[in-house]
């Protein structure tokens, strides 16, 4: 990922297929590959899509039930310079799941 000016990490907010895994942009797979984690809503739905891709970044889970202690965790870790891609079960994180909060 590109370095940013302010030494701390982004978020990268990355659109997954709603059906079809091959439904993904390039500039998807390539976020994904190169951000040091991914915070994924349901990373049982999650790791078909990466191991699709062989995709090997580290993933955590983001949902609705650990959405609260979790979003500190990871806003602590972009301060600290890590680069975070979001991404749901299927569409754009934040319209209508956990993500809308962090």
């Amino acid at each position: 990922m590109s370095d940013n000016i302010t030494g701390q990490g982004m978020l990268y907010l990355c659109a997954t297929p709603i059906g079809n895994l091959e439904d993904i942009t390039f500039r998807v797979i390539r976020t994904l590959k190169e951000v040091d984690l991914i915070a994924a809503e349901d990373t049982r739905n999650s790791i078909k899509l990466l191991n699709h891709f062989e995709i090997k970044t580290p993933m955590t889970s983001y949902h609705e039930h650990n959405k609260v202690e979790k979003a500190k965790v990871l806003v602590d870790k972009m301060r600290a310079g890590t680069n975070i891609a979001l991404i749901t079960d299927a569409g754009t994180p934040g319209i209508s799941d956990p993500a809308r909060s962090l």
